[in-house]
């Protein structure tokens, strides 16, 4: 599987964003995509993940209420809508799609088996 990110860019704080991860040559038995994100000097956190089938989420407790994750299977793509947005959620922002065959949603980097290039969220005060 290919992703491809987008959406990002330069807000203020307070603002919005929504990005998008589409999935080319998605596996039938691929069942969730994570977000994560990595600003300068740290590690690669967890943000959200959803489930394709189900819908289910998952939130980091930073960013439960602001961000919400959504899928649209009929075009393969995957929705990160980002509001209220602070300076500390600056950061590259990755998609990733889970190993095959792995149900439910993941917190753990090591269950995500394909990654995007990322795109840069930069959030002024």
């Amino acid at each position: 599987v290919h992703l491809a990110e987008s959406g990002g860019g330069l807000v203020q704080a307070g603002g919005s964003l929504r990005l998008s991860c589409t999935a080319e040559g998605r596996e039938s038995d691929s069942y969730s995509i994570g977000w994560f994100r990595q600003a300068p000097g740290m590690e690669r956190e967890f943000v959200a993940a959803i489930n394709w089938v189900s819908g289910t989420t998952t939130y980091h407790d930073s960013v439960k209420g602001r961000f919400t994750a959504q899928s649209d299977n009929s075009k393969n793509t995957v929705y990160l809508q980002m509001n209220s947005l602070k300076p500390e959620d600056t950061a590259i922002y990755y998609c990733a799609s889970a190993q095959r065959r792995l149900l439910g949603v993941w917190t753990d980097r090591s269950k995500y088996a394909s990654w995007g290039q990322g795109t840069q969220v930069t959030v002024s005060s």
